[in-house]
C-alpha cells in the first residue's frame, strides 16, 4: 500500500486524515482506489479528459510524476506519494 499525503483543503474528503494508505501498482490505481474509499477524491485531482490537473502537483517518494510516467508511475508498497494543489495568492505587492 502507498502511503499517502492528503492536502489540508482535501482533508474533508479522507475524514480529517493527513496520511492515508492505498493499493495499487501505479498512480492511477492508487488514485482510483482513493476514490472508492473518499467519493469526491477523482474530481479535485482529474481533469475531464483523466489527465492530472495542470494546478496540482504530484510526488512519489520527493520525485515529481510529470518527470516520471505521470499517472502510470509505478508504486511500490511503503512508497509515499504527496499531493500538493497550488494555490492562488491575492496581492504580491506593487
Amino acid at each position: 500500500m502507498a502511503k499517502v499525503r492528503i492536502p489540508l483543503p482535501w482533508r474533508r474528503l479522507t475524514g480529517g486524515q493527513a496520511l492515508v494508505e492505498a493499493p495499487g501498482g501505479n498512480l492511477q490505481e492508487v488514485f482510483a482506489s482513493l476514490e472508492s474509499q473518499y467519493p469526491g477524491f477523482r474530481e479535485r485531482l482529474f481533469e475531464d479528459n483523466g489527465e492530472i490537473k495542470r494546478f496540482v502537483n504530484v510526488f512519489v517518494n520527493g520525485d515529481d510524476i510529470r518527470v516520471l510516467d505521470g499517472a502510470a508511475t509505478e508504486v511500490d508498497a511503503g512508497d509515499e506519494v504527496l499531493i500538493i494543489p497550488a494555490v492562488a495568492g491575492g496581492n504580491q505587492g506593487s
